[in-house]
């Protein structure tokens, strides 16, 4: 059950969800708090939707407003026009100067590695899985070629032998 009800303080009207159960309500703009059982109930519903446009109409009708409110769609239709205004992507794209199938393969191609890009770390730790003679100046060239600088990749093999998470002997290196 959904009632309006209006603030004897300010005149504010906000919706009260099950009044029969609530003993108080607080006024969402001056912060009274109200007895439920006291406060005037301009609207009951079952439903919250016919509960929140009697508020519209009856804030319309205090203002003066009931002519133009009655002009205006339901609030569920409402909601729809916005779903169907503006543009796609696909538009906003080709109006920007922007070539809207070189992006769609773009994404294709951002989603075909598990839907992002690796990081440096893990294009360099799997260079020195996939390369036969995983020496440092192989895995740097792998991962060189996966889009890590060759001074980024040393640093990072370093890193990784540091960590204990690779291994270096006899200048091959192993994943551990």
């Amino acid at each position: 059950m959904y009632a309006v009800v209006g603030c004897n303080e300010c005149a504010n009207m906000w919706l009260v969800t099950d009044p029969e159960t609530s003993e108080t309500a607080k006024c969402s703009r001056c912060g009274k708090t109200h007895k439920t059982a006291k406060l005037k109930r301009f609207f009951e519903s079952d439903e919250r939707a016919a509960a929140q446009e009697a508020r519209s109409a009856l804030l319309a009708k205090k203002r003066g407003d009931s002519a133009a409110f009655a002009e205006v769609d339901h609030v569920s239709e409402l909601e729809a026009a916005v779903e169907e205004a503006g543009i796609d992507d696909r538009e906003y794209l080709e109006s920007a100067g922007i070539d809207a199938d070189a992006v769609d393969e773009a994404a294709s191609r951002a989603e075909g590695d598990g839907g992002g890009s690796r990081s440096r770390t893990e294009v360099v730790r799997d260079a020195v899985d996939a390369v036969d003679d995983p020496t440092e100046a192989a895995v740097v060239e792998r991962a060189a070629a996966d889009g890590v600088p060759a001074d980024a990749a040393r640093e990072i093999l370093t890193r990784l032998v540091r960590r204990g998470e690779v291994t270096e002997s006899n200048g091959q290196y192993r994943v551990l």
